[in-house]
């Protein structure tokens, strides 16, 4: 099933971001794509937000590899854009967050695409123009 919204706007990435949160489940795997800039990290902030009860600001891991948010499930965001190997996830036991009770929020999943299983939940964010967005949501 896909799903197709339209945001004019990082406050309405955030808000679409944060009604997909309430549609998660323990152990969910959340596949986020688009080009550089599109709004992954957005989409993640309004994840974590809205998890949280909006008392945690998510910020990208692009140089940590992954943060871990403790909100209700426990988030796991990775962002795999510097990564070079997918020896590299394996380095830092990522397969134990993808299996886990929490939720797992992965930007450019495309650089390990062959360790996600088909029940992961894909957001493709295409950006339009420099504010507008078309966000769709495979399940």
């Amino acid at each position: 099933m896909e799903e197709i919204y339209y945001s004019n706007s990082e406050n309405e990435t955030l808000k679409i971001a944060e009604q997909f949160a309430l549609t998660l489940n323990e152990g969910d795997i959340v596949l986020l794509d688009g080009d550089l800039g599109a709004g992954k990290t957005v989409f993640s902030k309004g994840i974590v937000s809205a998890l949280s009860g909006g008392k945690i600001t998510a910020v990208s891991p692009t140089f940590v590899l992954v943060n871990v948010y403790d909100t209700t499930p426990v988030v796991y965001h990775f962002d795999l854009y510097r990564i070079n190997d997918v020896s590299e996830l394996d380095a830092i036991g990522a397969e134990e967050y993808f299996y886990s009770d929490g939720v797992s929020l992965v930007e450019w999943p495309s650089r390990a695409a062959n360790i996600f299983p088909n029940s992961a939940i894909k957001v493709y964010i295409e950006k339009v123009d420099s504010e507008n967005r078309v966000i769709k949501i495979e399940r």
